[in-house]
């Protein structure tokens, strides 16, 4: 803001105060000015104006038709200014905000819904949006701003986020003892083989005829496996891919193959017993989850406050 508007808002404020008052002397009480100082400020703003906007007389001041324009439009003026002053004023009573989080439909389902009711409480009068979608497209729109944080796997495409860990999570291979069963007697191996994997033949077989139950390429945690597997010099023949891991655990558990899941997020049905583990010969590091942000405003400090302590 320039001085010249600083000075003119002045200006316009002290004729406000003085067309409402009628008075100069009133006005100058009001605002707590001498009366030479208001009489100047109201010249001031004519000259700036060319044009007369009071009659002055004994009684006091009259608005010229042209001061009687500018009163009115004052009036919208100072009254959005007393709005918007009440509003802020609100904003910081309520805490009312808004942030938009992007996340996985699995790591939502899994991670954040368990943890945000208690935001929610803690903060009802923020408005939650919530962008179900890649880790990729999480990615660009903390980048462009379009998000205010992420919850994502850790990745190497971070580049000017910030990255905070909140959890570790684990990849395994499960499915049902059915479907495993089932899979001995076409491969002709035993269940201790199996297991045990000692049968090299053997397990060379299971990559080739079993179906594997993968998230599509496209998917971060596919990559993920994909890497893994190429490291163990591994190569998958059948492959069924689906879009959540959702449906990768349902798959599984109605005998449709080895599902590649999250085993965080399998602890129910590998209690149960309705998915058991299977423990293929490949190395799988755990990997890191947690909230990416680019700009860490407070509605953003607010909400990785909240989940972390949720956590603990």
């Amino acid at each position: 803001m320039n001085n010249n508007f600083t000075t003119n808002l002045n200006l316009y404020h002290i004729f406000y105060q003085t067309a409402l008052a009628g008075n100069i002397s009133l006005a100058a009480k009001q605002l707590y000015i001498s009366q030479p100082a208001v009489s100047k400020a109201i010249a001031k703003l004519e000259d700036n104006l060319n044009t007369t906007l009071f009659y002055r007389n004994s009684r006091g001041v009259k608005l010229t038709s042209e001061g009687t324009v500018l009163l009115e439009q004052l009036h919208h003026a100072f009254s959005a200014i007393s709005h918007a002053e009440e509003e802020l004023h609100k904003i910081h009573e309520l805490g009312i905000g808004q942030i938009t989080i992007g996340v996985s439909a699995t790591l939502c389902k899994y991670v954040l819904l368990p943890h945000l009711q208690q935001y929610i409480l803690d903060n009802p009068h923020v408005k939650v949006s919530i962008a179900c979608q890649s880790t990729t497209e999480t990615i660009r729109g903390l980048s462009d701003g379009t998000l205010d944080i992420g919850l994502i796997g850790e990745s190497a495409w971070l580049h000017d986020l910030s990255f905070l860990p909140i959890m570790e999570i684990q990849d395994s291979f499960v499915t049902t003892s059915r479907y495993l069963d089932n899979l001995c007697v076409r491969l002709g191996i035993s269940d201790a083989a199996l297991y045990t994997f000692t049968d090299i033949p053997a397990r060379s077989r299971i990559w080739q005829d079993a179906t594997f139950l993968m998230l599509n390429r496209e998917n971060i945690s596919r990559s993920y496996i994909d890497s893994c597997l190429q490291q163990s010099q591994i190569q998958l023949s059948q492959i069924l891919e689906t879009s959540t891991m959702d449906l990768l655990i349902e798959f599984a558990k109605i005998d449709m193959g080895i599902a590649c899941v999250i085993e965080n997020f399998v602890v129910k049905e590998l209690t149960e017993h309705s998915l058991i583990r299977l423990p293929l010969p490949i190395d799988i590091p755990s990997r890191k989850i947690g909230l990416a942000w680019k700009n860490r405003t407070s509605p953003v400090d607010q909400f990785i406050s909240a989940i972390t302590s949720s956590m603990e």
